[in-house]
């Protein structure tokens, strides 16, 4: 079995309060969930109106399938041009 996680720190544009940014972040998490099937939840500066924390977590029986899940997940959020990915981690077991 093979765990990995991102986590991702993302600057939300056109965001003018914390309805807004709530709004693509739900949106951003649903479409990551229903199109590459991880799990993802916003994970931190969830009080701050123009900055989202998330986390995206994949397990497989091999390496390169998690791997391949999770890279494209992040791909997926980084051509989003609602947001722009600042900082990212990535482990894996």
């Amino acid at each position: 079995m093979h765990v990995g996680a991102y986590y991702l720190r993302l600057t939300v544009y056109n965001s003018r309060c914390l309805k807004d940014k709530r709004k693509v972040v739900k949106s951003i998490i649903q479409r990551v969930r229903q199109r590459y099937n991880v799990s993802v939840s916003e994970i931190g500066s969830c009080d701050e109106w123009m900055e989202a924390e998330l986390g995206i977590a994949a397990v497989s029986g091999d390496s390169r399938g998690t791997d391949r899940v999770l890279q494209g997940a992040f791909k997926f959020v980084d051509e989003d041009d609602r947001v722009e990915v600042v900082d990212y981690t990535f482990r894996s077991v």
